[in-house]
């Protein structure tokens, strides 16, 4: 196993490694050990697919939510409204990798036997790369649709304003392809970039788009730092702390989106909307109202449904690209390309998120003996 390598200002870390310190990291902070596996899996995993914004990168801030008492270990999700085809489910502020992950299985059996379901998540700890359970519902051959909302967290702008009044709220959706092939998922962020890539920027990896911030006087700008404001020696940088705001992408479209998102996964599941004006900061958590649909169900015959997506995706991949060399890409397609480079040159990291990782990862106990024994180990 490849130690990590230092190039371009960046640390590249093998997947496995790094998986092994975070789950001992959260075993450590009191998560069972099925738990502490399953929040590095799901972190590393957007990793390896270019969602740096919700990869390892939030370990610091998973364990201050732990400690805090903002997220909860070893949770079970309670079903609180229930009928064949729907499910209100109180994640009960347990870490969406747990909680998020009981949803999703609740809504696939019902929609495996009636055809379809609608599953209302509310109170979840962060959901992480919501990518994660469109891939899981169409393992089980389903198409779904996910929306998101963050109650508590107040970072975006809606469009012609200046101050917070959104959370990134990100939409996806999956396709299954049930003979083998990966399915497509498109999953987004309804802001120009999520919170998380901001905070990688801030780290010193990726720059943002010169166009994803708005500062309290109005200018639009690329720095990250009006996000999370000044931050003292040993912090971890919090967006709650700046006076600048995320915009979203498409101006009124995107913010638009947004709005929905927070009417069907913040009002309609009950997890409650990002702010009020009578309560503008609530306890943060997710909410994530889901939709499963079985392509049987539609009538369908054997394959139907997967012949008639492939033929379209053939059909728009026959588009001319604008760029020498370049490629039309379908959505999901970009992620695979990014996996199958990073499985073997490993996860790229800024020095000061690789640092944020060993710290927390010492902190809760981890010997240093013992993480060099993990990097090391062949």
């Amino acid at each position: 196993m490849t130690p990590p390598v230092k190039e371009n200002d960046l640390i590249y870390v093998q997947v496995e490694p790094l998986k092994s310190i975070v789950t001992e990291t959260f075993k450590l902070r009191g998560c069972s050990s099925k738990e502490a596996s399953r929040i590095a899996e799901r972190l590393s995993g957007a990793n390896l697919r270019g969602h740096d914004s919700h990869g390892v990168i939030r370990v610091s801030r998973y364990v201050d939510y732990l400690r805090e008492g903002k997220q909860i270990a070893n949770v079970t999700a309670e079903i609180i409204t229930e009928t064949d085809i729907l499910a209100v489910i109180d994640g009960k502020f347990g870490f969406g990798q747990t909680v998020g992950e009981q949803a999703v299985d609740i809504g696939i059996k019902k929609a495996k036997a009636s055809g379809i379901a609608i599953t209302a998540l509310q109170n979840a700890g962060h959901l992480g790369r919501i990518g994660d359970w469109a891939e899981r519902a169409a393992a089980a051959d389903l198409v779904s649709i996910h929306m998101v909302n963050v109650r508590g967290s107040l970072m975006v702008a809606p469009f012609g304003g200046i101050d917070r009044r959104m959370s990134t709220s990100p939409f996806c959706a999956g396709i299954p392809l049930n003979d083998g092939d990966d399915p497509i998922i498109l999953d987004m962020a309804t802001s120009v970039v999520a919170e998380g890539k901001a905070l990688v920027a801030l780290k010193g990896g990726k720059p943002l788009p010169e166009d994803a911030i708005v500062t309290e006087t109005g200018a639009i700008t690329g720095d990250p730092k009006p996000l999370y404001g000044d931050t003292k020696q040993g912090e971890f940088p919090h967006p709650s702390n700046g006076s600048g705001a995320l915009r979203t992408f498409g101006n009124h479209k995107g913010s638009g989106l947004n709005f929905l998102m927070e009417m069907m996964a913040g009002a309609l599941t009950g997890s409650g909307c990002a702010g009020t004006v009578n309560e503008p900061q609530r306890r943060f958590c997710n909410g994530m109202f889901s939709m499963y649909f079985s392509p049987d169900a539609f009538g369908h015959s054997e394959n139907s449904f997967v012949s008639e997506v492939k033929a379209y995706v053939e059909f728009l991949k026959s588009s001319r690209p604008t760029e020498v060399d370049g490629e039309v890409l379908i959505p999901g397609e970009k992620e695979k390309q990014v996996m199958v480079e990073r499985l073997k040159s490993g996860l790229p990291l800024a020095p000061e998120a690789w640092e944020d990782i060993l710290k927390t990862a010492q902190e809760a106990g981890l010997k240093q003996s013992n993480i060099d024994s993990i990097l090391n180990s062949q």
